[in-house]
C-alpha cells in the first residue's frame, strides 16, 4: 500500500490470524496490547478491537471477484464521502467548527463511531450472501449521492441568480439597478406626448450638460433636469421632452459620454423588480437548507455504509489469506500522526512473516523478491502487496 499524506485522521483496519497471538491468550486482546506495544502508540484509545461479523461463503472464484468488486466499490464510497464533505465545506463556506459539527454518524462523533463500530445486524442481514449486501450498500450509496447532487446543483444555481440580483444592486450610476432608486414622482407618467427619460452623467460633466440639455434636441422641457441621486462618479438626472425627440436625445448624450438609463416607470414592474431580490434570497436561503440536510444525511449514511463495505472487504481478505474457517481478529489502530510511515515499516517487520517466502520487504517498505524462480509469480501480485490484511480509513 502506497502513503499518501493523509487528508484527515488516519486509521488502519488490519486484520491478523489469531494463530499470531501466544499459545493459552485471548487473541483479541493478545493482539490489541502487541500491536500498541509494536506502534509505540501514545494512548490504549488509539488501538481497538473492531468487530466484524461472519458472513455467508461462496465458492473460492466468487471470493476472488468479489475482492475486485469490493476493492473498486471502496474507491467508489471513498469518493462520495470526500465530494459531500467538500460540499459541506462550500455551503459553510469553510467554517471548520460547523463542517465538524455537521459529521455525525449514528448520533455520534464521526471517530467515536469508527471506534465503536457495531455491524447494523437489522439493516444489512448476515444471513444474506455477500453479493446481496454489497448491491445493498451500493444502491443505497449511490442513491444519496444522485440527490445530493441534483439539490446541490439546484442550490448553485439559485445561489447564483442571487449573486446576480446583488450585482444590480452594486456599481455606480451607469450600471446598477434604479428600482430601489427612482420614485413614480421623478416621471410624467400618463400623458400621451411627454416623457421622462433618465442620464448618468459624470460630475466633471455635470456643467457642460446643464448647459448644453436643453438645446441637444428639438421639444426639450426646459429647466425639466432634476437630480435624483449622485454618487462618487455620477449625478443621476432625470430630464422630460416629447417622446418623438426622445431617441435623438439618447443617441446625443451617447456621443457626449453621459450615459443613458433605459428605464420607463411601471408600478407593476417597479413592485416585481423589488421583489426580485427578495425571491432570490428566499430561493437560496431554502435550497440552502436542503442541501445542508441532505449533505448531513448522506455524510452520515454514506460513511456508515462505507465502513460496513470495510468490514466485508476485510472479511473476504482474510478468508483468501489465511484460509478457512474464519480465523481472525480484527483491529482498528489510529497511528501517530508524526510516525505514520514509520509504523507501516513497524508493521511489516512485525508480521512480514506471514507472507512466507513469496518476498519480504526492506526497510524502506519495498518488495524485495528473494527467488529469482519467483519473478513469474510476483508480476500476478499487486506491488502494493501487504504480508497481511490492512486497509486505511482516512476520516475526511
Amino acid at each position: 500500500m502506497a502513503f499518501l499524506a493523509p487528508t484527515g485522521p488516519l486509521y488502519y483496519l488490519i486484520s491478523l490470524p489469531s494463530s499470531v497471538a501466544p499459545a493459552g491468550s485471548d487473541p483479541e486482546s493478545a493482539l490489541v496490547k502487541d500491536l500498541s506495544t509494536t506502534l509505540n502508540l501514545p494512548s490504549k484509545d488509539d488501538v481497538t478491537q473492531f468487530l466484524i461479523p461472519h458472513f455467508k461463503i461462496g465458492t473460492l472464484d466468487q471470493l476472488v471477484q468479489q475482492s475486485d468488486e469490493l476493492a473498486k466499490a471502496d474507491g467508489q464510497f471513498d469518493a462520495i464521502v470526500s465530494r459531500t464533505v467538500d460540499i459541506l465545506k462550500a455551503v459553510y463556506e469553510g467554517k471548520a467548527d460547523q463542517v465538524a459539527a455537521a459529521k455525525v454518524v449514528s448520533d455520534k462523533p464521526v471517530e467515536t463511531y469508527l471506534k465503536s463500530f457495531q455491524w447494523n445486524a437489522a439493516k444489512y442481514r448476515v444471513d444474506k450472501p455477500i453479493a446481496e449486501l454489497m448491491d445493498t450498500l451500493s444502491k443505497e450509496v449511490f442513491a444519496l449521492d444522485g440527490d445530493l447532487k441534483t439539490v446541490y446543483t439546484n442550490y448553485m444555481l439559485a445561489k447564483s441568480n442571487l449573486g446576480a440580483v446583488e450585482r444590480k444592486q452594486v456599481g455606480n450610476l451607469s450600471t446598477r439597478s434604479l428600482h430601489d432608486i427612482v420614485k413614480k414622482s421623478d416621471f410624467v407618467v400618463g400623458s400621451d406626448y411627454l416623457e421622462t427619460v433618465l442620464v448618468a452623467v459624470p460630475k466633471a460633466s455635470v456643467k457642460q450638460f446643464i448647459k448644453a440639455y436643453e438645446t441637444l434636441v428639438p421639444m426639450v422641457v426646459p429647466r425639466s433636469a432634476n437630480v435624483i441621486t449622485n454618487d462618487e462618479e455620477f449625478f443621476l438626472y432625470s430630464v422630460t421632452m416629447f417622446k418623438k425627440s426622445v431617441p435623438e436625445f439618447l443617441h446625443k448624450c451617447r456621443e457626449s459620454k453621459w450615459y443613458p438609463r433605459e428605464f420607463k416607470w411601471s408600478d407593476g414592474i417597479i413592485e416585481d423588480l423589488k421583489k426580485e431580490k427578495e425571491k432570490a434570497f428566499e430561493q437560496e436561503r431554502r435550497l440552502w437548507g436542503e442541501v445542508v440536510r441532505l449533505a448531513r444525511a448522506t455524510y452520515a449514511d454514506s460513511f456508515q455504509a462505507w465502513i460496513h463495505l470495510k468490514s466485508i472487504r476485510v472479511f473476504v481478505e482474510s478468508v483468501l489469506r489465511y484460509g478457512l474457517p474464519p480465523d481472525f481478529v480484527s483491529v482498528l489502530v489510529k497511528p501517530p500522526v508524526a510516525s505514520i510511515q514509520k509504523a507501516k515499516v513497524a508493521l511489516t517487520q512485525k508480521y512480514g512473516f506471514l507472507a512466507g517466502n513469496a518476498f519480504t520487504k526492506d526497510k524502506k517498505g519495498k518488495i524485495v523478491q528473494e527467488d529469482q524462480g519467483l519473478q513469474e509469480y510476483s508480476t500476478l501480485v499487486d506491488t502494493e502487496y501487504e504480508a497481511f490484511v490492512i486497509y486505511e480509513i482516512v476520516v475526511v
